[in-house]
């Protein structure tokens, strides 16, 4: 108990606490000694109040926590209604602020206390008993709304709007908070003067503000979407007179910050960044605020807009939850314009490469910022589209594929594979993204990827080439979605590069291995997703692409090796045994890599020792997007699941069910879903004649037979007449030559749309709550408490 004496100053007090003696409420002399006098920071706190104290107490003498956290409450209540006018008032506040930022976890972790905050306090009447009603608000609800009022508290954390005494200073409870947003942005034009003081004051009470919400931490992931965190239930109801002054406060401070240091090489080593910490804070809390299940939404789309037109004269009810409300009803271009400049430029910071090394800033938050831009699509479809409707999304594409191919060794950022990928599958799902991807790619931000001249079409197909042949074990329940994206801009590339037509055949190559074939019940989905790739662009594109038909030409014997397949049981039986002798998940030969982008380093594992939080499985890629044809004047109707019960990939719906479900079911954990280089995990399922037939004959050879069928004599014809060895002039060939009304007829474009649903909505919500815990070590506040939503493991 000693370091409780440090911080009070004295020992008897100390004692008194621990013991199992209740203290009185009323004994202010006591409990003043917690935040009075002596000016501390938040770590001094965490170092004064051990863990084990805090677990003693909670244990030995409830009573006395229980009044602390009411007595500091109350504080903090009274600074709120007095505005904390004095420097003496402003010390109270924070020092009641990080006690209760370093005790809250505690109680969460119990069972037991977890209904505390919850319970009103009997006889705590505000000193002047005003009404009865008011006096019986639940502790937590006392707590939110004084931080929500201290957080537009003038000369505390907002610029006071009077130059006057402190006689006429602002009644706290009259002011406009709408007046006093912290950054110009979303609905707000002045830009209030930088004032370090206020940014420290408002980071600390957004720190605070986050441990409230996350007692969601320490309950168990469930598939229940219905329970919603208390903390941010009440936060974002109408309860919370600033909602829309905070939603919009944190929104912009996050999209106006700029963290280059006003452009002048090793600014940043010289000023302390007071603006950094609490942009990070902000983007920390309102991602927590936006953890809401779209899927379970009442209202018709979460956009505001009904399934009819676009702009109907009635707008439905939103979601009770105002900061997703007001999430969905932005509207105005320049707001837009505004949010997406703001995380394209903080997403590419990373990415920043300057001749004076250490010279700029980097920013370490970008897991919050796909985050938030994942919700903003997700709940406001007009951003979606304004994102789509120019080339701005390839600043955001840029930086998730450098992030990717980054992070693709490092097994402690698994999470951040899945959210760039997420929100890649997101975006391609419209028609106008792999439009977007034709534009060229000039930008060089070096990249361990061999080196190309092309589109950011074959940016991509080489990025997720890397991933899938030089990733690690855990990002294989990933390969169906990034083919699947694959698949949904195919149709609308205009003209791949050498290198990426190569990489895709060097796929297929490697997803067509009997021993591959035949080890797992959805191993044939990948060689489907491949056939329709190469389908799309053949009959929708092939006047620009004849790189990829030069290559398709080439490697012939893999389509032919295909339509061949041995279906016996004998060969298959054959196949197996071939994996045994090459364990390698994927052969990294004949992928001609070539050299390395300049100035690039290789993607690195994770340093041993590493933390990560544990994730729960994400669904499968028939649960994730729904069908989608397109018709000919480009618009999209969604398929029936009846219709597409029996899908192209041909898996007819027993084979779902058996072996090992490719969906996270709960029984399987992560670990033991789909090993490429094990037959399936369960070890019931093995391959039989009848299973083979049953997807070999759906194979969708036909149109890439008929092209061989036509240009391989033509192709051998021009090499023997001219004796050519040459392939520029085969390719000047090709790029010539045409298959019209030799193909056979076009089949319609599928696009696999994502889907809203709970099983992505959990992913998100232990994914976001696993960042925030790792990213917040100084102070550590749930370090060592007993979080229950994911494990913290060391790699």
């Amino acid at each position: 108990a000693d370091d409780w004496i440090l911080w009070n100053g004295s020992s008897t007090s100390v004692t008194t606490f621990v013991s199992p003696q209740p203290v009185e409420a009323t004994d202010d002399a006591f409990w003043d000694q917690f935040w009075a006098d002596t000016a501390t920071s938040v770590q001094d706190v965490f170092a004064l109040v051990p863990a084990a104290e805090i677990r003693a107490v909670r244990e030995e003498s409830p009573s006395n926590l229980a009044t602390l956290c009411y007595k500091a409450v109350e504080k903090l209540v009274q600074g709120a209604e007095s505005g904390c006018h004095t420097e003496k008032e402003r010390q109270i506040v924070l020092n009641c602020c990080r006690l209760l930022t370093r005790i809250l976890p505690y109680i969460f972790e119990d069972p037991d206390w977890r209904g505390f905050f919850w319970s009103t306090v009997p006889g705590a009447g505000r000193g002047g008993g005003d009404e009865d009603d008011e006096n019986a608000r639940p502790l937590a609800e006392s707590l939110l709304l004084a931080v929500t009022d201290l957080l537009f508290c003038p000369d505390f954390t907002v610029q006071s709007h009077r130059r006057s005494t402190v006689d006429t200073a602002e009644d706290i409870h009259s002011i406009d908070s709408c007046e006093y947003i912290w950054e110009a942005g979303v609905g707000f034009a002045h830009s209030p003067q930088p004032n370090y003081i206020h940014d420290l004051n408002r980071t600390e009470l957004l720190k605070l503000l986050l441990t409230c919400f996350s007692e969601a931490m320490y309950l168990p992931p469930s598939s229940d979407s219905s329970n919603t965190n208390p903390w941010v239930q009440f936060f974002c109801s109408t309860e919370n007179r600033h909602a829309l002054p905070l939603f919009t406060s944190l929104l912009n401070v996050v999209c106006a910050y700029d963290p280059v240091g006003y452009g002048i090489p090793y600014n940043h080593l010289l000023f302390s960044d007071y603006r950094e910490p609490l942009v990070e804070e902000a983007a920390q809390v309102l991602i927590v605020t936006l953890d809401y299940d779209s899927s379970t939404s009442s209202s018709p789309t979460v956009d505001g807009t009904t399934t009819g037109t676009a702009m109907d004269d009635v707008d439905p009810p939103g979601p009770d939850n105002l900061f997703v409300n007001y999430l969905s009803r932005i509207h105005r271009e320049e707001d837009f314009q505004f949010i997406l400049k703001g995380v394209a430029r903080l997403l590419s910071n990373p990415l920043v490469q300057t001749y004076l090394p250490n010279s700029a800033k980097k920013i370490q938050f970008h897991q919050e910022l796909l985050v938030l831009f994942w919700k903003l699509c997700d709940f406001n479809k007009k951003f979606l589209f304004f994102v789509l409707k120019s080339s701005d999304v390839l600043d955001i594409l840029v930086p998730i594929l450098y992030f990717l191919n980054d992070a693709r060794a490092d097994q402690s950022r698994v999470g951040l594979m899945h959210i760039g990928v997420f929100i890649l599958l997101l975006l391609s799902g419209e028609r106008n993204f792999g439009v977007r991807l034709n534009k060229p790619y000039s930008v060089r931000v070096p990249m361990d990827i061999p080196v190309f001249t092309g589109t950011h079409a074959d940016l991509l197909i080489i990025v997720f080439h890397k991933i899938i042949t030089s990733g690690h074990q855990r990002l294989q329940p990933l390969f169906d979605c990034l083919l699947t994206i694959v698949v949904n801009v195919s149709p609308y590339l205009k003209s791949l590069s050498m290198v990426a037509a190569n990489k895709l055949l060097h796929l297929l190559e490697a997803f067509s291995t009997t021993w591959f074939l035949f080890s797992a019940v959805q191993n044939h989905h990948l060689v489907f997703f491949l056939l329709e790739v190469f389908n799309n662009i053949i009959q929708y594109q092939f006047d620009g692409n004849s790189n990829l038909v030069y290559a398709v030409i080439r490697k012939r014997n893999v389509f032919h090796q295909l339509a061949n397949l041995p279906t016996d049981s004998q060969s298959i039986q054959k196949g197996l045994q071939r994996k045994k002798k090459s364990p390698e998940p994927i052969s990294r030969t004949n992928s001609q890599d070539g050299v390395s982008m300049e100035g690039s380093r290789p993607a690195a594992p994770a340093e041993p020792g590493t933390l990560k939080a544990s994730l729960v499985a994400t669904p499968g890629i028939d649960k994730l997007t729904e069908k989608s044809q397109v018709s000919e004047d480009g618009t999209m109707r969604s398929l029936e699941p009846e219709a597409s019960q029996l899908s192209p990939e041909g898996n007819p719906p027993a084979a779902l069910s058996d072996g090992e479900p490719w969906s996270g079911e709960a029984s399987h954990s992560w670990r033991d879903r789909r090993r490429l280089s094990s037959a399936s995990s369960s070890g019931q399922w093995t391959p039989t004649p009848d299973w083979v037939m049953s997807w070999k004959s759906k194979l969708p050879l036909q149109t890439i037979m008929r092209l061989l069928q036509v240009l391989v004599p033509q192709v051998e014809k021009i090499c023997i007449d001219k004796g050519l060895t040459d392939e520029s002039e085969i390719l000047k060939f090709l790029q010539h030559g045409t298959l019209v009304g030799l193909l056979p007829v076009p089949h319609p474009i599928l696009i696999r749309k994502y889907q809203a649903n709970s099983g992505t909505a959990m992913w998100f919500r232990t994914y976001m709550w696993g960042v925030i815990y790792l990213r917040n070590v100084d102070p550590p506040i749930w370090y060592d408490t007993d979080v229950k939503l994911f494990e913290i493991q060391r790699v």
